[in-house]
């Protein structure tokens, strides 16, 4: 299983804390339980931090063309109409998808096309459940055209224990639903808006994987 880079560091830290920490307790306490108790622990807790950096490959093998692909691993907890007045500036199709500790949290470019807008908030860190985390978290707005020429908006979403989130796509890049376009440590939530013509492919409460799972057809408009 590949590690995602986010996680290297991290992971490499941690080991060498944990082995700090159980090194001495097997020289010098008494043997067997505490010592075992102790590197039981460690493990579990080394295992549940390499879980959330794996990082797998994948390719979308389904229709391309005028498809929405959901950005990340999750469950569906909102489809709903709103205003979206950062980028799209206009009421929008709202798919939202919240990625609990143990979800994958490397975040996939959504559709082909190209990035037009990027940008970071500062914020809060509430619940990522909650409505206002949308517009109130810490939070990265990317906005893309589609090779339709219909345009979206992704915004990744920090949560209660999501402190970071990274961006990598840039204006100018070019999308690609095999790729990622960022990643969010621990908890969070991606929002996808879409044209409110959108045909939503999901429904509240579908478990979706990033990069495979289809989230909307968004067809071209007729000239």
């Amino acid at each position: 299983m590949k590690i995602h880079r986010e996680g290297t560091n991290i992971l490499i830290l941690l080991f060498l804390v944990l082995a700090a920490l159980n090194v001495p307790v097997w020289l010098f306490m008494p043997p067997y339980i505490i010592p075992g108790c102790l590197s039981a622990l460690s493990l579990v807790v080394y295992l549940f931090v390499f879980n959330f950096f794996r990082c797998p490959k994948r390719h979308y093998r389904g229709e391309h063309h005028d498809h929405v692909v959901s950005s990340v691993d999750g469950k569906v907890v909102a489809i709903e109409r709103v205003q979206e007045n950062e980028w799209l500036r206009s009421e929008a199709l709202m798919v939202s998808v919240f990625m609990s500790p143990l979800n994958v949290h490397a975040n996939w470019f959504p559709v082909d096309g190209k990035v037009e807008y990027v940008a970071h908030h500062r914020g809060r860190f509430l619940s990522a459940y909650l409505p206002k985390a949308s517009t109130e978290n810490e939070r990265s707005t990317i906005g893309m055209r589609m090779d339709n020429g219909r345009r979206i908006v992704v915004r990744q979403i920090a949560g209660a224990m999501a402190r970071r989130i990274v961006t990598y796509a840039y204006p100018g890049q070019h999308a690609d639903i095999d790729n990622h376009l960022g990643f969010i440590k621990f908890g969070s939530r991606v929002d996808i808006y879409l044209p409110v013509d959108a045909e939503v492919l999901v429904n509240i409460g579908d478990v979706t994987r990033g990069g495979l799972t289809p989230l909307a057809i968004v067809r071209g408009e007729k000239e």
